[in-house]
């Protein structure tokens, strides 16, 4: 499922023009090639290597996400696609469960295509293993295991629903952007609970 989310990525990437390339993704001060930056790293990152990198950060993952950008941003988004390429099909993992592999691909996917006014079908189990992932996971490592104990997520599209307190409906895709602190999926989400999601704002996590 994650080399599938990195060929429909490819795919999707293959035309675009140097302003689609720089405009804001939905990961703060990141752009669409910043963020596919972000992917070669993750991609090509062993479970040795991020804890080098991790030391090497003094233990501040947004320092190690910047450096990682950097160290894998091409001089042109052709050359970053094209590194993307190269390690699309990797089966290397940082030490974390395997599942957090499908949270980047899906939701960095969203970061790029959501500000192009690009769309894809994402697979209903790549979606609910995320969400699923992200909702077991504390918020101090990137997830919202804290947040579904205060509302109770339905998807509507799928057979999920987790949590407790006030309910949030809305599509399995919306859900999961949401927990992971893009505002820009609350407007697609209804219930009770979403003034709760709203205020708490997911974890805002770029990782």
């Amino acid at each position: 499922m994650v080399h599938a989310e990195r060929g429909a990525l490819i795919d999707d990437l293959a035309d675009l023009d140097d302003e689609q390339w720089s405009r804001p993704s939905l990961c703060d001060g990141w752009t669409v090639h910043d963020v596919l930056a972000h992917l070669v790293d993750t991609a090509r990152t062993t479970r040795l290597g991020f804890m080098i990198g991790l030391a090497r950060a003094r233990f501040d993952f947004d320092r190690q996400n910047a450096v990682g950008v950097e160290r894998e941003r091409g001089v042109t988004p052709q050359e970053t696609l094209e590194r993307f390429r190269l390690v699309a099909s990797r089966r290397s993992t940082p030490p974390a469960p395997l599942d957090s592999r499908l949270v980047e691909e899906v939701v960095h996917g969203e970061d790029i295509r959501r500000p192009l006014g690009l769309t894809r079908p994402y697979p209903e189990e790549a979606v609910a293993r995320s969400l699923r992932l992200q909702t077991r996971t504390p918020a101090s490592f990137g997830g919202a295991k804290e947040l579904v104990g205060r509302v109770r997520l339905t998807a509507t599209d799928a057979d999920l629903m987790i949590g407790t307190g006030p309910e949030v409906n809305g599509p399995a895709l919306s859900l999961l952007l949401a927990v992971m602190g893009r505002k820009v999926a609350l407007d697609e989400l209804r219930g009770p609970g979403v003034t709760a999601l709203r205020r708490d704002g997911g974890n805002g996590s770029t990782s």
